[in-house]
């Protein structure tokens, strides 16, 4: 188990990503919400002292556990599946902040419950989303996550448990002296970086691997995003694209687990910007099962780039927080099929009404489900003057 050193200095990284998530300053007296699972309390109670600390009011949600997911998923009626709290929507709407400590005890107990099930769930609580993010538009929202270790992450990630605490305890820069510095650093320099990706004047970018030849629209009115202290860790540099260009071939050699479902070797083909054909080495009925659960889950709403420079996690973590951040040898990037992040639009939030997110290209889906490729790989910018330059290559950002 992570040391009181440790943990103090995990909670101290959560709050920087907290008030750096968040647009505008915290006020004594806001509402934090902090979500948590029974193997991250300890981090949940060093957590709670520091947000009292702050004169801010901490609401505590724990999580159901495997026999309560079970039962939910699999013997609540259809109505069940989508009730919602009368009170949430009322509690959204007021909170300023929200932490959420994940410390899975299983990842496969809901391999046996319909997809369709699971869809149904995320489309119920659609609206309580949205109802966060047009906060967090208006800057008064903002959010981070984090992983504790557990024995079933460690295993399905094939090794020990002290190597998966290890291994976070490295990701998040624990083992140094000061980590909230070095997070500051990391995003110093990263914003170097994505203030010259957001001046490229560029039309479509063209991502090429051994089983990658993709091209993506970048749209107009969008901006480069990352190492904003919303993800603990997170080195991924992302944009939303227009989705209504999305052609050729990408590949997830990155294995996944989503719902309890195992996938792996997951090839998407595009065509006009949607998912025309599946293939994988395991799960293809579930990836189908899951790019049809609304009419925006076949296109994607996040590409993303992690620079290994920044990464030090360098191993299939079975984690979705760490294997889109993955450094290695190569770096990686990643697309999510789904949901777009409207925060990525460069103008004032307000003017992003629902018609004109759809005139604009951003994808709206109750599904955001991030697949990572490790290869080695080159990414281009198709520029609109004519021409075509390298901007990521061998895991680096190549700035011109």
């Amino acid at each position: 188990m992570l040391s009181e050193t440790y943990l103090q200095k995990y909670a101290d990284v959560l709050v920087w990503g907290l008030v750096t998530a968040r647009a505008n300053r915290f006020r004594k007296g806001d509402i934090i919400s902090i979500h948590y699972e029974s193997a991250a309390i300890s981090l949940a109670e060093v957590l709670y002292k520091n947000i009292v600390k702050m004169g801010l009011n901490a609401v505590l949600r724990y999580g159901m556990n495997i026999n309560m997911e079970k039962t939910f998923y699999g013997e609540s009626n259809l109505k069940q599946l989508k009730f919602v709290s009368p009170g949430d929507p009322e509690f959204y709407k007021a909170l300023n902040g929200g932490i959420h400590l994940r410390a899975p005890e299983s990842l496969t107990h809901l391999k046996d419950i319909d997809p369709k099930r699971i869809g149904a769930v995320a489309l119920s609580r659609k609206h309580l989303r949205d109802i966060l993010r047009d906060r967090e538009e208006k800057g008064l929202y903002g959010w981070t996550l984090c992983m504790m270790a557990t024995e079933a992450m460690a295993y399905h990630a094939g090794i020990t448990f002290d190597q998966y605490e290890s291994a976070i305890v490295k990701a998040c820069y624990l083992d140094k002296d000061d980590p909230v510095k070095e997070w500051k650093r990391i995003l110093k320099d990263s914003s170097v970086i994505k203030k010259w990706l957001n001046k490229l004047p560029v039309k479509k970018f063209h991502i090429e691997s051994a089983n990658c030849d993709l091209i993506i629209k970048r749209g107009e009115h969008r901006r480069w995003l990352g190492v904003s202290g919303h993800n603990i860790p997170s080195f991924e540099l992302f944009m939303s694209p227009d989705w209504r260009e999305t052609e050729g071939v990408y590949y997830a050699d990155q294995p996944s687990y989503r719902s309890g479902n195992y996938v792996e070797g997951v090839k998407l083909y595009f065509r006009d910007g949607k998912v025309e054909k599946v293939d994988t080495k395991i799960g293809e009925d579930f990836v189908k099962a899951q790019i049809a659960i609304d009419a925006g889950a076949k296109s994607i709403g996040e590409f993303s780039l992690t620079d290994k420079r920044f990464s030090r996690i360098n191993q299939f973590m079975a984690n979705t927080l760490f294997d889109e951040n993955f450094g290695g040898s190569y770096g990686n990037c990643h697309i999510a099929l789904g949901a777009s992040y409207t925060d990525t639009f460069d103008g004032d939030p307000s003017a992003l009404t629902k018609k004109n997110k759809m005139k604009l290209g951003f994808n709206d889906s109750a599904l955001h489900w991030d697949l990572v490729n490790t290869e080695p790989k080159r990414v281009s910018a198709i520029l609109k003057g004519g021409g075509k330059v390298i901007i990521y290559e061998n895991g680096e950002f190549i700035m011109n």
